[in-house]
């Protein structure tokens, strides 16, 4: 049976506020994505504009004593409208998602396909909104559990982030600092979370850049707490002054961690 998926409400929200705000005046701003990386960079979209990213593909693979669990995902979808000069809304969801579970010792396997939660976010540049000089931005989240049994979490969660970045020339320091209601493991209910990631980013020409970030989680689940240390590589290349694609790699420090994710994906401003 062929099955057919509602869009969020949100998301017709957020297509018709970018066909109605105000269109900037100004220059185009330079592109500033999401992707790639672990952090949050403290930017936001001009006001009238869009950016689609695009999670291409995405492979995880962690080990939990003879356990080891792959996750694959594909169509990581994060649209973002500029609002005003400062502001932008966000909704982010995942397509198509598998995860594979293997006991290595008994040969067993098991896996899971679905989809995944929808995520809203409001991003608020509070200095330089196009990311130059030194720039910080507050971003409140909230996830909607509409996702599958493969990827979803079962609950709601919500969360705030606070980006901030420095740039002087060719290169960037960035910080993004974080505390969550995360979901609790088993679905239900929701907990501390808080954490930090730190990054070093430099422009290797004008269209390549590159970022190396170090990433610290503490997640307070009821049924266990866990220190998560990564850390991660990227790259971005801009063929023109409103696309990117990228690649990157994260590697778990410690066993509470993933022990590596490669993905690789795509960014649009129209």
């Amino acid at each position: 049976m062929r099955r057919f998926v509602m869009l969020p409400p949100a998301f017709v929200l957020i297509v018709l506020l970018a066909t109605t705000a105000p269109a900037a005046a100004q220059e185009p701003r330079t592109l500033c994505p999401d992707r790639p990386g672990l952090g949050t960079p403290a930017c936001t979209v001009e006001a009238g504009t869009v950016v689609f990213e695009l999670g291409i593909g995405d492979w995880t693979r962690e080990r939990d004593g003879t356990l080891r669990t792959d996750t694959v995902t594909a169509g990581e979808a994060l649209l973002r409208v500029g609002l005003t000069p400062s502001t932008e809304v966000q909704i982010g969801w995942t397509a198509l998602g598998r995860v594979r579970e293997r006991d290595m010792v008994a040969g067993t396997a098991a896996g899971r396909t679905g989809t995944g939660d929808v995520t809203l976010a409001l991003r608020r540049n509070l200095r330089n909104p196009d990311g130059s000089g030194f720039s910080l931005a507050v971003m409140p989240y909230a996830s909607l559990p509409v996702g599958g049994r493969a990827l979803g979490a079962g609950d709601w969660g919500a969360g705030l982030l606070i980006p901030a970045s420095v740039e002087a020339g060719a290169v960037s320091l960035s910080l993004t600092p974080h505390v969550d209601a995360a979901v609790d493991a088993d679905g239900d209910g929701r907990h501390l979370a808080y954490g930090t990631v730190a990054g070093l980013g430099f422009a290797a020409s004008d269209a390549v850049s590159i970022a190396a970030e170090l990433s610290f989680a503490r997640d307070r689940d009821p049924a266990g707490h866990d220190s998560e240390w990564l850390a991660g590589l990227s790259a971005g290349w801009q063929p023109d002054d409103d696309s990117q694609w990228d690649i990157g790699v994260n590697i778990g420090l410690n066993r509470a961690s993933p022990d590596f994710q490669l993905y690789f994906g795509f960014a649009r401003r129209f």
